[in-house]
């Protein structure tokens, strides 16, 4: 997918401020940014614990990949007022309407051939840093469209208020999955659900190594 030049420079501009705000004047920690390809088919997919994961995950990931897009579904009401939906389409969002959209389906698969793409495979917050259970959805896109699937995990931001100075938080990113042994298995709900088991195990350990807390005690 070719995007402007003036896209692409908007967008590691704004993801640059963003970063000033979360690792100069807070202390949010990128660890394991090597681990994403530079190139092909990247599916970024992480936790979701806070409304800073939106903006806090593509400057994770663009500051060691500037001048490339990062696009992420996002839940259709955030596109209703027409300046702040611009200025999300302008930074590779797109609306998703709640249930079943194949019409945003068909859009990230598309992306996946190339692209890097940021889900969150539990389709909701949980605000206190637990884990929640993945989406059968997501293993059904990862295994329709194979992509380099980089487990992702945020711990400490739920925490953060705005504006704040010193607050401490982390991304962890993991290194490329492999579900060589699944894409054996019938194109099924079963083989879905253990694809996305395989990522949120992948994901909690990942935040176990942050020092977090992946599951209530």
């Amino acid at each position: 997918m070719k995007v402007s030049f003036l896209r692409r420079f908007w967008v590691t501009f704004s993801i640059w401020v963003i970063g000033f705000y979360a690792s100069f004047l807070n202390r949010f920690r990128i660890v394991g940014g090597e681990a994403i390809p530079g190139s092909g088919g990247v599916l970024i997919a992480s936790n979701h614990i806070s409304a800073y994961d939106t903006v806090f995950l593509p400057w994770a990931v663009i500051r060691s990949h500037p001048m490339q897009m990062l696009w992420a579904p996002a839940k259709e009401e955030l596109f209703e007022k027409p300046f702040p939906g611009l200025i999300y389409r302008s930074w590779g969002a797109f609306p998703v309407k709640r249930g079943r959209d194949v019409r945003a389906g068909k859009q990230i698969n598309a992306l996946l051939a190339d692209q890097k793409v940021m889900l969150f495979p539990e389709g909701t917050r949980h605000k206190d840093g637990v884990l929640g259970k993945g989406n059968r959805g997501v293993g059904k896109i990862i295994y329709d469209t194979r992509p380099h699937v980089i487990p992702t995990a945020l711990v400490g931001i739920n925490r953060w208020t705005f504006p704040g100075l010193g607050l401490q938080g982390s991304v962890s990113f993991g290194a490329p999955l492999d579900f060589t042994d699944l894409y054996q298995l019938e194109d099924c709900k079963e083989t879905h659900q253990l694809i996305v088991d395989r990522v949120m195990a992948a994901i909690a350990e990942l935040i176990e190594r942050q020092g977090g807390k992946p599951y209530a005690s």
